[in-house]
């Protein structure tokens, strides 16, 4: 079921797609608004806040891989993109950009309402445990295990709400290694080498966040043949 407050923004330069999308998401208990492109998208963006943005990668003018990494400057709104191409570079581009997720065109509408609220579910609760720390040290990063906010000194570090699910997932078990496949079961992905790769992706952009050097990562540690493992302080 959809959250009856989400509020989502559809941006896709074919107004017969647009328009059906838009009808489709109504109809499913969405509130839901829409753009022709990119320029139009940062207008409505500039005066209103979303839950989530579905954003067409194939537009003229600015691309939906330009504005998402626009977007990401100033914004933590999931993004799911919605691509005619099929290569797997051009998916990663999308996520290294700062997406959420993707979904390949020609795409089934319901296929579509189930990743939106897949999405929507990854956004950070209350922690329930009470034995859990309130925080995790990792250097000059403080994690906020309640909240699921990452602060560095008094700046808050802007996570997209996969990162903040990865960041749950890890300070749940700090200090245990975590497989690829049980990270993409955490983020309620489908099984496959694909999305394999695509937690790599997000592993990365987690690192440059998390590590003063992302290459030689401290506390986001690779564990050969095991996974990923957070190693706190």
């Amino acid at each position: 079921m959809a959250d009856p407050d989400a509020h989502l923004l559809i941006v896709d330069d074919d107004e017969r797609i647009r328009g059906l999308l838009q009808k489709f998401l109504i109809r499913n208990g969405f509130l839901v608004s829409a753009a022709r492109d990119a320029a139009h998208a940062r207008r409505i963006l500039s005066g209103l806040d979303f839950d989530l943005i579905v954003l067409d990668v194939m537009m003229p003018g600015e691309d939906g891989i330009s504005l998402t990494r626009g977007i990401r400057e100033t914004s933590t709104t999931p993004i799911l993109l919605l691509t005619a191409r099929a290569e797997t570079e051009d998916r990663i581009a999308g996520l290294e950009a700062g997406a959420d997720d993707y979904l390949a065109k020609p795409f089934e509408p319901k296929e579509l309402l189930l990743r939106i609220n897949a999405i929507l579910r990854r956004m950070p609760e209350p922690v329930t445990d009470g034995g859990a720390p309130k925080f995790l040290s990792l250097g000059p990063i403080r994690y906020d295990t309640e909240r699921g906010e990452m602060w560095r000194g008094d700046d808050l570090v802007r996570l997209t709400s996969t990162e903040i699910q990865l960041m749950k997932v890890f300070a749940a078990k700090p200090g245990e290694a975590l497989s690829r496949t049980q990270l993409v079961e955490e983020l309620g992905r489908d099984r496959g080498q694909s999305q394999e790769r695509a937690v790599d992706v997000q592993i990365t952009r987690l690192r440059r966040k998390l590590e003063d050097n992302p290459k030689q990562p401290r506390y986001l540690q690779t564990v050969r043949g095991a996974g990923y493992m957070l190693a706190p302080d």
